[in-house]
């Protein structure tokens, strides 16, 4: 059974067995369990169920399989003629995550 989620600010269409890179979690570890509650769209072909604005009883159980960094992002600002030349980098905390269940 198909589910498009919220988590976090952005939508995700997932199924069981499905593992997806989020934003950190705050206060979670390699192992915890996490319950995401904001299910828009539930289910697949004549038995869909969409939500106004959530459905109400459904939920998604995922697995948090690690917690880590992601690719360096390189920042880099110019103004040419006037010797402004600044160079930043930036790593994103991220959660990978693996959908257990999806509840209706």
């Amino acid at each position: 059974m198909k589910a498009t989620i919220i988590t976090q600010g952005r939508q995700f269409t997932v199924k069981e067995g499905d593992i997806l890179k989020v934003n950190l979690y705050p206060d979670t570890k390699a192992g915890d369990t996490i319950t995401l509650d904001q299910v828009v769209l539930l289910g697949e072909g004549a038995g869909v169920r969409i939500g106004t604005p959530t459905v109400s009883g459904a939920s998604v159980s995922a697995k948090i399989l690690e917690n880590k960094r992601g690719e360096k992002i390189r920042i880099f600002k110019h103004r040419r003629r006037k010797g402004y030349a600044r160079r930043r980098g930036h790593r994103q905390e991220i959660s990978v995550i693996k959908i257990e269940s999806v509840n209706a």
